[in-house]
């Protein structure tokens, strides 16, 4: 990946933390014939048929989602902030983008990533995130830092490396009453300029 070892290592999630992804894959389910209801902080228990108080079978749900990486996860708006807030701590300390993403959404998302001016090294993950950014930080010899919106994730990268500092980051208003936390363990900040000046002075 070339980092460079000297530097602090800056590990970002991209869904709810440098893209609205709700509001891109509600757009797309739209133009399916379907609603995205933000009803709870949850992805297929909000999708459902219009008029309809069931949500869509979770096995349904996963098929819609599939396809909006395949075909449709560049129709996401960034977050607000969060290019120039990267662009900033790059200056500094390496930046990887580090998400789950489906291997056919690769090109798809670094293309997003290209065209809002956040086109840095792009690590894509399957299952917890810990194990992977454990590794990738044991590659530099500063202080590292991880973003991401899921507690599951912080809660891994806490187990693998806890010396990392984590914050949580929500991007859409909507989901953000409706996220689980525990400021007691991750740091929870929810805007781009907040959390900048945090990692500044955290890692750098």
């Amino acid at each position: 990946m070339g980092l460079d070892t000297r530097r602090p290592l800056l590990l970002v999630d991209v869904d709810e933390v440098l893209g609205l992804f709700m509001q891109g894959f509600g757009r797309f389910l739209e133009d399916r014939g379907l609603e995205f209801r933000v009803d709870r902080f949850a992805l297929f228990q909000n999708i459902y048929r219009p008029g309809e108080d069931q949500h869509l079978p979770v096995d349904q749900g996963k098929i819609h989602f599939d396809d909006f990486f395949r075909l449709g996860c560049g129709d996401m708006e960034p977050a607000p902030g969060g290019a120039e807030a990267l662009r900033a701590l790059s200056e500094h300390a390496n930046v990887v983008i580090l998400t789950n993403a489906p291997g056919p959404a690769r090109m798809a998302r670094a293309r997003w990533l290209g065209r809002h001016r956040m086109d840095y090294p792009l690590v894509l993950n399957t299952g917890p995130k810990g194990p992977l950014a454990a590794g990738m930080v044991r590659q530099v010899r500063g202080p590292a830092a991880f973003i991401d919106d899921l507690m599951s994730n912080l809660d891994s990268v806490a187990q693998s490396a806890p010396h990392v500092h984590r914050f949580q980051m929500v991007a859409d208003p909507r989901l953000q009453p409706l996220a689980p936390t525990a400021p007691d363990r991750h740091r929870r900040i929810d805007d781009w300029d907040e959390l900048r000046q945090a990692i500044e002075a955290a890692i750098l």
